[in-house]
Order: C-alpha cells, then sequence, then structure tokens
C-alpha cells in the first residue's frame, strides 16, 4: 500500500460512497486509476464492506449499554464458545471486545428503552451459567462514534 492508497482509503472512511472524480480532486491520480486502485482494494479485502450509518434522528432515542462480562473461570469449553456465538447474533450488540483485566468481555448494547434492556440483560447475560457476573455503564451522550480507524 503507498501513499495514494493510505490517502484513498482514508477519503473513503468518511465517505463510502466517494466517487473516483470525487476523489481525484484530493488524490493527485486520474479518477481512472483511482478507480482502478478502489477496486484492487475491495478484491484484495482491505475495503471490506461499506455500510450506511443511520441518523440519531431517525433511530430516535436509543438506550446504549456498556457491559463488563466476567466469566466463570472453569465454564466448559463448549458453554463458552454458545455464549460468544449467541452474543455475535444479537443485533442488538453493536460490540463485543474479548479485553484483558477482570472482564473477559465488553459489549455496546443498544436497544430502544429500559424494559428492552432488562430483557436482553435477564435472557443472554443473567441466567446464563458460563457468566459470572456483569456491570453495565449506560451511555448518557456519545461524544465520539466511529469505525474510522487510524491510518497513522
Amino acid at each position: 500500500m503507498d501513499d495514494f492508497d493510505r490517502s484513498i482509503v482514508a477519503l473513503l472512511q468518511d465517505d463510502g460512497l466517494a466517487t473516483a472524480d470525487q476523489l481525484a480532486a484530493v488524490v493527485p491520480l486520474s479518477p481512472s486509476a483511482i478507480a482502478r486502485r478502489v477496486r484492487r482494494l475491495r478484491a484484495d479485502g482491505t475495503i471490506s464492506a461499506t455500510r450506511a450509518v443511520l441518523s440519531e434522528a431517525w433511530l430516535g432515542r436509543r438506550l446504549r449499554a456498556l457491559i463488563t462480562v466476567q466469566l466463570h473461570d472453569h465454564a466448559p469449553a463448549a458453554g463458552l464458545a454458545g455464549l460468544r456465538a449467541a452474543l455475535l447474533a444479537l443485533p442488538q450488540v453493536q460490540l463485543c471486545f474479548e479485553v484483558s483485566g477482570p472482564s473477559d468481555l465488553v459489549l455496546l448494547v443498544s436497544v430502544a428503552d429500559m424494559p428492552s434492556f432488562n430483557a436482553f440483560a435477564d435472557a443472554h447475560l443473567a441466567g446464563n451459567p458460563v457468566v459470572r457476573r456483569y456491570e453495565t455503564a449506560f451511555v448518557k451522550k456519545a461524544l465520539k462514534f466511529t469505525s474510522a480507524a487510524p491510518l497513522v
């Protein structure tokens, strides 16, 4: 990956639908050269997806929660794999990280309201024999929320 590719990728992280002409206004290459590079970056997996970011106004008020999950030390491997697979399949789970420290997992969960959160926690965490304990911090305000990776 050269500096041109890095510039293209950085711009596409901000606007995944930018045209080759728009990119060429910033990157000193012809639109056709940029289009070839974008096709290559998609084909080789550097660019793995293009997604729509929905506006908060359209989504309406959502309750977001950061949940730290501590698992039982001696939980069976099948139970751990089952919990991970279940969490990854849930649309409410926006992020799921396996982390070091006293917790094993950190989740970002988005639900409509507190009753929806309670239903989520009761169904997927509270009664799960693999989960030792979990703690929740509710998001008061999102100051920054991005999936753009730093390219430095």
